[in-house]
């Protein structure tokens, strides 16, 4: 990842600041300070802005104007704000992600972002000016580590955008704030560099070790399990996954212990039932062939992020961890390579899961839901946490419903689901609620086996009856949220805050569901 963009906040623009950002309202109005500044350019702006006829202050309209010496600036940068009643805190970081791609497209160096908060907003200036930054940071964001660097020394180097001065009246509240928001983007960009990290790199093995790493320095508790400990345990499931690859499985638990309390180790510590922790599922299927159900050939490569759900997991501990959140949480991922070979799984196959349930394979492409099921049972019966989501990219199907934009919720809590629902709200990071139904947990109930790992209807619901397999893996009445996010872990093109590749899906949206509701 390159050098990131260096945001600070300020009651006045930084003297070296080349370039000025400043707002218009929906209709082309300039705010205060942009109009200040227009006043010392002697007019130019708004002149600007009557030829350029396509700005019209819509939100996340964006004009640059070249300023005559004298007004302090190089250049201005004018963005459309849009409708003052429509501005909360996730249109504050769309715009801070659109203005961190422009100032980069305009030789920018340093500039200073020149706040002015209309009325009727629905956040405060400190909100506002921290969600601009937060929309910067999240923006911020290359994975260009396997780019060579130019070394023919004939071309001239470009400016390259160093700094972001947000210039506000409540600049020591809105530092305080960024402050957090700061932990939560590491996080995402942690998510994103683990989903669109290559397959010879980040398989169980090196995956495992980089969590180590990663989570360890902030002192969150990281046991491994190798492909020994898991037979031995009995995961039997996760390993057939496995089978085909040179590059066996991996499990790996990371406990943050942010209360008092002593959450379970998976080594005999049983916690209170008032410590218990909150649990993190996610699938780790680091390259996903289909094994011998295998896939087509086109857009196989993309099957590296196949392991977008684990990488979401790792990401949220990491921002809980940094942020010393008054939480306990126990996340587990499940790492495999999923690969035809003379040893892989065979349609057919009859293999037994940790929980002890058989599953009769009909297709070794439907392989993500052993994952989860022995990472599922383990979770349940070392830590017995209180509340339980999991995150995979688990089914075609659930694109084929929601597309790009919404992952998949199935949840069998209401009141799990309503904390959920706001946490989406609040983080911009769309749920959809779909059916928990018997009918989808009898449809995976083999003749030959306890269960079965495809629905008898093929694609045909497939997302539901995925979770309706998952289903059988929940034990007695504890409330549990299942996340298909297939069709959001992988930008296909550039968002606000979200470049194309991989997205981070799930961090933002979880660290709200902890903080709001079970940090005490």
């Amino acid at each position: 990842m390159t050098k990131q963009v260096v945001l600070s906040f300020s009651k006045s623009a930084k003297p070296k600041s080349d370039t000025a950002v400043v707002f218009a309202m929906e209709g082309g109005a300039l705010t205060d300070q942009a109009a200040a500044l227009d006043k010392k350019a002697g007019g130019l702006i708004a002149s600007a802005l009557r030829v350029r006829e396509g700005f019209k202050g819509k939100h996340g309209d964006v004009l640059s104007v070249i300023l005559p010496k004298g007004a302090g600036f190089d250049q201005v940068l004018v963005v459309g704000m849009g409708a003052a009643e429509k501005l909360d805190v996730i249109a504050f970081e769309n715009l801070g992600g659109k203005i961190l791609t422009t100032l980069k497209s305009i030789s920018t160096e340093s500039a200073s972002l020149l706040l002015d908060m209309p009325k009727n907003t629905k956040t405060s200036e400190a909100e506002a000016a921290s969600a601009l930054a937060a929309g910067v940071r999240l923006r911020d964001y290359n994975f260009d580590k396997y780019k060579s660097k130019d070394l023919s020394g004939d071309r001239k180097k470009s400016k390259t955008l160093s700094s972001v001065t947000i210039v506000t009246t409540a600049s020591a509240k809105a530092q305080a704030l960024f402050k957090d928001e700061e932990a939560l983007a590491q996080g995402v960009h942690l998510a994103r560099d683990l989903v669109n990290e290559v397959a010879n790199v980040l398989y169980p093995q090196s995956y495992a070790a980089i969590i180590k790493k990663e989570l360890g320095a902030l002192g969150v508790q990281v046991e491994i399990l190798d492909d020994k400990k898991m037979e031995k345990l009995g995961f039997g499931a996760h390993l057939a996954v496995g089978m085909g690859s040179i590059r066996p499985p991996r499990v790996v638990i990371m406990r943050w212990n942010g209360t008092s309390g002593a959450t379970g180790s998976g080594k005999g510590a049983k916690p209170s039932k008032a410590d218990a922790p909150i649990a993190f599922v996610g699938k780790g299927v680091t390259f996903d062939t289909g094994g011998i159900s295998i896939k087509p050939a086109a857009g196989m490569e993309e099957m590296k992020m196949d392991m977008g759900g684990s990488a979401a997991v790792v990401g949220l501990i990491r921002a809980l961890a940094a942020r010393k959140a008054k939480v306990n949480v126990v996340g587990i991922v499940g790492l495999a390579e999923n690969m035809p070979s003379d040893r892989s799984y065979r349609p057919g196959d009859i293999v037994k899961s940790l929980s002890g349930k058989t599953i009769e394979v009909l297709n070794t492409d439907a392989e993500g839901r052993l994952v989860l099921c022995d990472a599922l049972t383990y979770i349940q019966r070392t830590d017995k946490p209180k509340m339980i989501v999991d995150l995979a990219t688990l089914t075609g199907a659930i694109m084929v419903a929601l597309g790009y934009e919404y992952a998949g919720a199935f949840v069998n809590d209401d009141k799990l689901w309503s904390q959920l629902s706001n946490a989406s709200t609040a983080s911009g990071e769309k749920l959809w609620r779909m059916p928990l139904d018997e009918a989808y947990r009898e449809e995976m109930k083999s003749k030959v086996a306890d269960l079965q790992n495809l629905g008898n209807l093929g694609r045909y619901g497939g997302a539901c009856s995925a979770a309706g397999f998952l289903e059988h893996f929940i034990e007695g009445k504890t409330p549990w949220a299942h996340l298909d996010i297939a069709g959001t872990a992988w930008w296909k093109s550039d968002k606000p805050t979200v470049p194309k590749g991989g997205s981070g899906f799930g961090v933002r949206l979880l660290y709200k569901l902890v903080m709001d509701h079970y940090c005490v």
